[in-house]
Formats: structure tokens, sequence, C-alpha cells
């Protein structure tokens, strides 16, 4: 069995797991600890270190990151999560040197839709496909015939003179108790003006609020196909660990 290890760094938890890289499912259980206060790059990179070590794997196991941010280059351009001390820091170092061995370090929104279109809803699938994820923001990552072009923040785009995400996150449709056939409408605004700048093939909706899918996606009225992921909480360590194996076999 090829394993790779994926590590999920959250505003509230690091989470880690080793990933069957033919099935994209866990071989363990995943094991959490919470992430520590402040978020420095010191504190959470050792906090990746602790819950690798807390499994019994062979050292030559490529490891993957997923991180709360874009990382072009590597580099951390802002911060909203985690420590402010992480803006300009170079993740892949930081990581690397605290864990002991190189490791890929990608973004959440990323690593999540890399988990989908490996191993999910939208494996093979050809042309162009938004993948979002509906949470505390939205997230996104964007695919032109199954490669990734990375660290897209359409989360962001403005809709009707409003950041996205202010308007049609699931933090949003909570914290205002919307219906959800109010927040389908905020939610159809939104990718409505996505369809327009991308002429997308397909809509792939994540993130926590996906289990309960059938509540709102029939009600976004739109054109092009919308589906719920299927992965939901562990694309983003099954994501990680891909791009971590993905990384070894490019340096071999």
């Amino acid at each position: 069995m090829a394993i790779a290890f994926g590590i999920d760094i959250g505003g509230s938890g690091v989470k880690g797991a080793p990933v069957d890289l033919e099935t994209g499912e866990l071989t363990q259980e995943r094991f959490r600890i919470e992430t520590p206060y402040p978020a420095t790059p010191q504190a959470v990179s050792k906090t990746a270190a602790d819950v690798l070590a807390h499994f019994d794997l062979p050292e030559d196991v490529p490891v993957g990151i997923c991180f709360p941010g874009p990382l072009p280059g590597g580099y951390v351009r802002f911060m909203a999560n985690l420590d402010q001390e992480w803006v300009g820091k170079n993740a892949i170092e930081v990581f690397s040197e605290a864990i002991g061995r190189p490791v890929a370090v990608l973004n959440d929104a990323d690593a999540a839709g890399l988990a989908e279109q490996q191993y999910g809803v939208f494996k093979d699938q050809p042309g162009v496909t938004v993948f979002t994820t509906l949470g505390t923001g939205i997230g996104t990552a964007l695919f032109v015939d199954g490669v990734m072009v990375p660290n897209t923040e359409l989360g962001h785009i403005e809709v009707s003179g409003h950041d996205a995400e202010t308007r049609a996150s699931a933090a949003v449709r909570t914290r205002e108790d919307l219906s959800w056939k109010k927040w389908a409408k905020r939610l159809t605004k939104y990718y409505r003006e996505m369809e327009k700048l991308f002429s997308p093939d397909l809509f792939v909706v994540g993130g926590g609020v996906s289990r309960k899918h059938e509540k709102f996606l029939p009600l976004v009225d739109i054109s092009t196909p919308i589906i719920a992921a299927e992965l939901r909480n562990t694309a983003g360590i099954v994501g990680a660990a891909a791009a971590g194996a993905a990384r070894q076999q490019k340096r071999a």
C-alpha cells in the first residue's frame, strides 16, 4: 500500500492522518491537537511535527500540509486565522525545518479541491471546474482539464458592492439566521458572477455545510451544473497527502 501523510492546519485545530494514495481513504483515525495560541510559525510548526510523531511511520513517507492562506512561491502574503508573524515567512521552509524532512505546503482550499479532483466527485472532469468551500469564508480552487491553478481567492470577488464571502459564506448564514431559501438567493448572485467571469463547466461545493446540500443547492438558480463534494472533513488531509506524494515523486 502506497501511503502519504497529510496535515490540515486550521485556526482551531491541527489534524493529521496517513492516507492510502490508491483510494484516498485514511488508513488510521486522524489525530488532532488544538492550534496553539499565539499561533506563531514556531508554535504551529512544532504542533504539526507532534501530530506526525503520534503515528509510527517510516521516515520516507511523504508529508503534505494544507495551510489557511494563499502561498505563492511558498510565502505567506497575508494571514487571517493564525498569528501575523507568519506574514512574509516561507511556510515550506518553516514546516520542513520543524518536521525534519522536506514537505509540500499548499493552500487549504486547493488541498480540498485536489482531493476531490483525484478521489471525489470530479475525477477525470474535463473543462473548467470551480471548487468552492462554504465555511467561515468562501475558499476556492480552480481546475482546467484536471490541472489546478493554485492560490485563487475567488471568495473575495465583488458581488452587489460587497466582498462575496461577507454576504454568502456559511458563517454569514448562521450569524444572520438566514433561511436556506434566502441564503440560496445570495449564493445564486455569487455563482452567477462566477459564471460570467469563468464560464465554468461545473461547480463543486464543499465545506461542512455540504452535508446538508439537499437543503440549498437545488435552490441555487444558475445555468452551470452544481454538485456537492464527497470527502468533506477529510478533504484537506487527503489533498495535502496527495501533494506531498507528488512533490516526492517529482524530486525522485
